[in-house]
This record gives structure tokens, sequence and C-alpha cells, in this order.
């Protein structure tokens, strides 16, 4: 482990270290993030350690020197990012391919956090209650004190939920920030927009980063209200568009796009305009998936594919699936996530690609795909957008 970070361990590893978040695995089989808080048992000081391998959370209850023991092995061979937040200032480690280590530091900007240093807690959540957020009270999430309304608990995690996955490509968006001064997202098919407000506050009033977001939508009287709205909290940077997804021109470079619930193949239109412009991150939720599903034609699979209900939620995976291989292809490292939990709707996916450049593999990828494209008997927009404008043979 480079003795830049074993330095920064050694300062951070107090009483007063709020947490440790270690990200950006090197591997993607096994634990994919680590979470260190410290914690307090018969008055001794230890550090509770949470490894997130898919579904499952290892826990243990570590002394600081232990930790550090096993810090050599996690930034030595696991990982390459982790961000540390103390009572007094937050620092973000990246370490790059060639193993080079980069450390920011710089004053806490997290609003209203509060340690907690009992074994069993609830979750801490990046928004969190008792800190008052403009958009969640006119939501009717929370009320005027900060108080989250027992009802809309499961909305509030779900906007955390969103937030989370924003914060594991704050690294990425910070690469682009040295090379210019704004961010510039887009988030086609905004709707009611509350999750664009949220990326709004998160990265702009919560963390500080320079960002002009732009929300996208067919419906004019949501676009009036948002607008409204955002003209009220002050969000001078967070503008909302009428507009399609498909012709959209209102700019040449876009470093973030997001599309949540775009119906069918605008999350296909949404993503080749991503990819067109070198966007270096996207989320996506796809929903209603029909194409594929019209399409799909595999005499192997005729048993499983008979059944409506079957051939529909199979339909609906492949699409998925295809898009983030194809993206993967077109040089995004990408990831297919859990976005709320499948007890509330088993379509709430979300598709997360990061810009890394020139794949190494990259024939052998997209012969897979044809492989497996072919072998259903399936032609997806997406594909053929991208084939269309000469980003793939």
């Amino acid at each position: 482990m480079d003795s830049k970070i074993t330095s920064v361990l050694e300062e951070a590893l107090t009483i007063d270290l709020y947490d440790i978040i270690i990200s950006n695995p090197i591997k993607r089989e096994g634990i994919i993030k680590i979470k260190v808080r410290p914690i307090l048992l018969q008055n001794k000081l230890l550090f509770q350690v949470e490894e997130f391998d898919g579904k499952q959370v290892f826990h243990s209850n570590d002394t600081r020197e232990i930790i550090l023991e096993k810090a050599q092995d996690w930034f030595s061979e696991h990982f390459r990012q982790a961000e540390i937040r103390t009572k007094e200032q937050q620092y973000m480690i990246l370490i790059s391919k060639k193993g080079k280590v980069t450390i920011k530091k710089k004053q806490q900007k997290v609003l209203g956090v509060k340690q907690n240093l009992t074994h069993n807690r609830t979750k801490q959540y990046l928004l969190q209650e008792g800190t008052v957020v403009p958009f969640l009270v006119d939501l009717g999430v929370m009320t005027a004190e900060g108080k989250i309304i027992h009802a809309k608990y499961d909305k509030f995690k779900q906007i955390n939920r969103y937030v989370e996955f924003i914060e594991d490509v704050i690294p990425s968006l910070e690469a682009v920030l040295k090379q210019k001064e704004e961010l510039t997202i887009i988030d086609f098919g905004c709707g009611k927009s509350y999750l664009t407000f949220a990326l709004y506050y998160y990265l702009h009033e919560v963390k500080g980063y320079p960002i002009h977001v732009i929300g996208l939508d067919l419906k004019h009287d949501v676009i009036e209200h948002c607008n409204k709205l955002a003209k009220r909290y002050g969000y001078d940077k967070l503008e909302f568009l009428h507009g399609d997804i498909a012709t959209y021109e209102g700019t040449s470079i876009v470093d973030m796009v997001v599309t949540l619930h775009a119906c069918d193949t605008a999350t296909d239109y949404a993503l080749h305009k991503a990819v067109t412009w070198g966007a270096k991150v996207i989320l996506s939720v796809p929903c209603c998936q029909h194409e594929v599903n019209k399409q799909i034609a595999c005499p192997d699979l005729e048993p499983v594919l008979k059944y409506g209900l079957i051939k529909e939620r199979t339909a609906a995976l492949v699409t998925d699936s295809l898009r983030a291989s194809l993206l993967e292809i077109l040089g995004y490292r990408t990831q297919i996530l859990e976005f709320i939990d499948m007890e509330h709707t088993p379509k709430n996916i979300l598709i997360r690609a990061v810009k890394e450049g020139t794949v190494k593999n990259r024939a052998q990828l997209l012969e897979e795909y044809m492989r497996c494209k072919e072998y259903l008997h399936v032609e997806p927009t997406f594909y053929t957008l991208c084939k269309k404008d000469h980003l793939i043979k």
C-alpha cells in the first residue's frame, strides 16, 4: 500500500472518523464495496467493517491495527478509490490502473452529519433525516421540520438509493472537472423530476460541484411546474425544457446522461445520444421493453418462450443485457444494478456505465454480442442506431 494512503488512514482512524467508503473494484467478482465506521463496544474504540458481495453483507468489528493491515490488501489488490470523511476533513483517494495514487483533501461538506457509535444502528442515508431539503418537503416526503413522513419512507429510501449511485461515480465526474469548469448533465424524460432535483441538490448544494443540469420532457405542464420549483429553490443551474430524446440538439457536449423510465426504445435513443456525445457517465433505468418481445424467436427456447408472461420478462432482461453489452463494446465499464427492492416492482434495474476508453477485447465482445443477437433473432434499436452512425461494424 502506498505510504500516502497509510498516512491518511493513520490520521483518520480515530473516534472523529465518520466513515470510509471503498469502491471501484478491480475485479467484478467478490467484494464490490467496503464501508468502515467507528463504534464503541464496552467503551473500547473499534471499527465496524461492512463488505458488500452482491446482496450479501459481511460484518466484522476490528481494532485500528487490524484495519490498517486489511487496508494493505484492499488498496494493493482489490480497489481503486475511497472516500474518507471525518468531522473536519474529507479525503478522496484515487488509484490509476498503473498504480499512481492521487489524494484530494478538502473541508467536510456533508451537511448535518451526526456520528452514531452504537454497534447496531439504522441505515445512514446520504440525504439525512433532520436536514430540511426543500424539494422533499414539496414532494410530501419530509415535513417542514425535516422529519420523514412515515407513509413516504419508501420514496425517501428510493431517492437515497439513487443518490448512492451518483456518489459512486463522483470520482469519474471529478476527472472531467480537471478538463473543464462545469459539468453538463441531461436527464431525458425527467417527468415530475424529484430525482432530477435530488441529483442537483446532492452534487451542487451538498458536494459543491459546478454543474448545469437540463431536464427534458414532452409534457409542457410538467416542464413549467419544475422550472417554477427550480426558481423558488434558487437552483440557477437547473432548467427544464420541452423536447424529445431522439431529436434533441440543444448541446454538443454532455458529461453525464440520465434516463429514468424512458419507455421502450426511448431508452435506446437516449443511450445512443449519450455515446455519441461521449458522455463520461450514463445512468439508465429502462421501462416497458416491448421491442425485443415482439422480435424474439428461438426454437431452442420455445419451451420457455411459449408462456406469454415468461417471454415478456425474458425479453426485458435480454433487452437490457444487450444494451449493457453494447455499452461495454463502445468503451464503457458497465454494471446492471438493482435500483429499488424487487418487492416494489420487477422492472426497476439500473444500467450504470462509465466511459473508460479503448476496449482490448472489443472484437471478441462484438462477436459474442452478434452471435447472441442472431441466435435470438433480434435487432435492438440501440444496435441499429450505433451501426448507422458507424460506432460499430
